[in-house]
């Protein structure tokens, strides 16, 4: 995996490898994305119901006008549990060979790329539950 390099709610920069330890739900997404509006809502309703220091979703904005653009949206479609990330040069998005959004990379304790899947998912269901239960049983390296 690239160490992606973007920043906080807070405008702190924040690289993925500042996530080692944890699985991650990494969600590449953008404003102006009529999937990612309608995905939004799940991904945080999942990190509301099994988000821990083993697991997390890490929604990442790539929108090039910045946090507030972002901030703005997740307001908008009422997310209470995700964090803000944003990365106002979209790099992140070409490093992960984003060819459509949303993009959304499962991400090993280790930074390993376990999965991929471009486009909307319904995240909050006993079917993405399973997979990220069965992810954290993976041994280490995988």
């Amino acid at each position: 995996m690239p160490n992606l390099e973007f920043k906080d709610g807070e405008g702190k920069t924040v690289r993925l490898a500042d996530f080692r330890g944890k699985l991650v739900l990494l969600n590449l997404w953008a404003t102006w994305c009529t999937p990612c509006r309608e995905e939004m809502p799940s991904l945080d309703a999942l990190e509301g119901a099994i988000g821990s220091d083993r697991f997390q979703v890490v929604a990442l904005s790539v929108d090039q006008n910045g946090l507030e653009l972002a901030r703005a949206f997740l307001k908008e479609v009422k997310v209470s549990h995700l964090a803000l990330y944003n990365d106002p040069t979209s790099r992140s998005n070409f490093q992960m060979k984003g060819y459509g959004l949303p993009t959304t990379v499962l991400v090993s304790p280790e930074g390993l790329e376990l999965g991929r899947i471009v486009g909307p998912a319904e995240w909050n269901t006993p079917e993405a539950k399973a997979l990220i239960a069965a992810a954290l049983k993976l041994p280490s390296g995988r």
